[in-house]
């Protein structure tokens, strides 16, 4: 910053300048801080994203909270629905602060949500009919949620980092809850462990979406990834499904269940697995509302919604006196 001056009266491209500073220094950018409008248009996207899939990743496993096998599964994955639920009300909370200067609450999240203009996690279009796929959802797509959220546990954006220190440490739990139902269905008789087959050629594709398409960085386009640049996230889309892969890859194949993709291998020369990769255009169809239970989740959202507006109704009014 120029000696002598305020940093209001700075110019947005000496603003831009000194703030870059910042985040290369490791600072935390917080709330009430100048930031570039683009910084604040990305968070906006990822955060309310991420708050989003927290709540709607909830329904698939809610679905199966009637159905579990026992009363101990009931209690475990009741409490995994309230956990999900409290982080994307948190998630959502951090991202109200950063659209308040734009004049846009929560409702405008929601409002966004209904009308498609917001994405949620493709996982969480897709269908859970077995026991199976529940184990599955909290073992393999909780885990890879672990690997992209922990990258991001030193974003430059404090709220954010801080917010996924706890949902880290509760996702933990979520993993090992699935572990535990994945490893009592591989142990258990011929039927469980072809159940646990079908579940995982079921939600391998999905799996291999989950972290998204390879980034502009990796397919040699001169547009630096924005969010990496920024210092929101740390590594590209590639780099964090090859972590998925020498993390569960190896588990996987331990409890003798076969991955259903005759390619993969680990590269000893390139140092990373080599895959089957998938139909991106059939992703971007299951994101933008098409996949197998996309409106149906939707539906259930939007009447819970509907149906719970005294609520917000009658805190306005109490906010109001």
């Amino acid at each position: 910053m120029q000696a002598g001056l305020r940093f209001e009266q700075l110019t947005n491209e000496e603003k831009h300048q000194h703030f870059m500073e910042r985040i290369n220094r490791g600072e935390k950018i917080e709330a009430d801080d100048w930031m570039p409008d683009d910084y604040r248009t990305s968070l906006i996207r990822l955060i309310s994203m991420h708050g989003i899939s927290e709540i709607m990743g909830a329904l698939p496993e809610k679905e199966w909270v009637p159905k579990a096998p026992s009363l101990h599964r009931k209690l475990a994955i009741m409490a995994k629905v309230q956990d999900e639920m409290g982080h994307g009300q948190l998630l959502l909370r951090v991202a109200e602060d950063l659209m308040a200067p734009l004049g846009k609450t929560r409702e405008d999240i929601m409002q966004d949500l209904f009308s498609g203009k917001l994405k949620f996690h493709n996982v969480f279009h897709m269908e859970a009919p077995t026991w199976g796929d529940a184990g599955m959802i909290a073992w393999l797509v909780d885990g890879a949620a672990i690997i992209s959220q922990s990258m991001m546990l030193d974003s430059s954006y404090g709220p954010y980092a801080r917010a996924l220190k706890r949902i880290c440490a509760e996702e933990v739990f979520h993993a090992q809850h699935g572990e535990s139902i994945i490893l009592a269905l591989a142990e258990g008789t011929p039927e469980q462990r072809e159940l646990l087959q079908d579940s995982l050629n079921r939600w391998w594709t999905s799996l291999i979406m989950f972290f998204g398409p390879k980034s502009a960085k990796e397919t040699g386009n001169s547009n630096a990834d924005k969010n990496i640049m920024y210092k929101i996230r740390t590594k590209t889309n590639e780099e964090l499904r090859q972590e998925f892969f020498t993390k569960y890859i190896p588990r996987i194949w331990a409890l003798g269940l076969t991955i259903p993709d005759e390619t993969i291998h680990f590269d000893d020369d390139t140092q990373m697995w080599i895959y089957q990769d998938v139909d991106w255009s059939e992703f971007k169809q299951i994101v933008s509302g098409n996949g197998p239970r996309s409106q149906d989740r939707l539906d259930l959202r939007r009447r819970s919604y509907d149906n719970n507006g005294w609520v917000r109704e009658a805190l306005a009014a109490q906010k109001a006196i």
